[in-house]
């Protein structure tokens, strides 16, 4: 077992015990789901029996109107975000600003400097190590360290000699059941939406095991997302620019329809599937490959073995999804109000 099965096994294992004491709290092992959060959150969230939104057909409709999922309309996998893990052994670096200004000046973001563990043999999105052309790229850096019971997100992040800093930075605390409005009401986080990356990204052994037991990452083109408003769970929105009112809002949840046929699909390819109707996908920030991935670098499991490869869902449509979950549309006005 490598390291990333290892951490989640020793997280999941944790969530199952009577009480498990974290800077002194307790958490109840009923209230403890598989995957790097002990609690239960929205992403976790089982909505395989709600009834579809009124609206959903409305904004499928919208969607497939404005051109479907990016990339031609391919619902297309992206492997290239890592998840790292850490551990004592780990070494720390610490994290500051870029000289071009930190967080757009605003609280959304942990304060930096920050010290955190950053594995040696890790590497920020899209990059072979640590340095990353923030200039073109987001460059992402996800570390979860399971004894601190804390996962790290950075944004923009790039490493210069012994220099690492990042325009944005966001600690999550892995014990801590998180509202609708997650880290706080019109904030950002690591993704536009203000989710937690990894929480929503599949592994390749959570596959391997046959239970992804959360919703999925998808993004969007700018352009195919309703401008100037989120729904809940997400607390904040990037830059969506559609006008069409019926547009998906950032923070919508689309779930694969039950009578979806998984015959043509392995094995591997069927536990996303499931995810999909079960938990769905919430939509967390622009771009053109709809849905986000964990690399396999660091996992037990690889994809090419799964038979699990960029265009494994690429031909289900927009059609074959209805929205759940969808609550009321709250205007952006990107005033942060930071939860306790």
């Amino acid at each position: 077992m490598n390291r990333l099965a290892a951490a989640l096994a020793l997280l999941i294992s944790c969530a199952a015990c009577a009480d498990v004491k974290i800077e002194g709290r307790g958490v109840p092992a009923a209230a403890a789901p598989a995957g790097l959060f002990a609690a239960p959150q929205p992403w976790t969230k089982d909505v395989s029996g709600l009834a579809p939104s009124e609206r959903s057909d409305a904004v499928v409709g919208a969607l497939t109107s404005l051109g479907g999922w990016g990339n031609g309309n391919r619902l297309q996998i992206d492997f290239s975000m890592p998840l790292l893990v850490a551990d004592a052994a780990t070494p720390r670096g610490t994290i500051t600003a870029p000289a071009d200004g930190y967080c757009g000046g605003g609280p959304d973001c942990d304060p930096v400097p920050l010290d955190m563990p950053i594995p040696a043999d890790g590497n920020a999105e899209g990059s072979a190590d640590y340095t990353c052309n923030t200039s073109t790229d987001d460059c992402h850096v996800l570390v979860v360290e399971p004894a601190e019971r804390r996962l790290y997100e950075l944004y923009s992040s790039t490493r210069s000699g012994a220099a690492h800093t990042a325009r944005a930075a966001f600690v999550w605390d892995l014990t801590k059941a998180y509202p609708d409005a997650m880290r706080g009401e019109q904030c950002t986080s690591a993704d536009a939406a203000g989710f937690p990356i990894a929480g929503l990204l599949p592994t390749a052994d959570e596959v391997a095991a046959g239970n992804v037991a959360h919703a999925l990452r998808f993004v969007l083109p700018n352009d195919r997302m309703k401008s100037g408003v989120y729904v809940h769970p997400a607390s904040h929105a990037g830059g969506p620019t559609s006008d069409n009112p019926d547009a998906p809002p950032y923070g919508a949840r689309f779930r694969l329809k039950a009578a979806f046929d998984e015959t043509p699909f392995n094995d591997a390819e069927r536990a996303v599937l499931r995810a999909l109707k079960t938990h769905g996908m919430l939509l967390s920030d622009g771009g053109e490959i709809a849905l986000t991935f964990a690399d396999d670098r660091h996992s037990t499991a690889k994809w090419a073995t799964l038979g699990v490869d960029a265009q494994s869902f690429a031909a289900i449509a927009p059609e074959s999804f209805e929205v759940v979950d969808l609550g009321p549309e709250i205007p952006l006005t990107f005033a942060c109000a930071r939860n306790p």
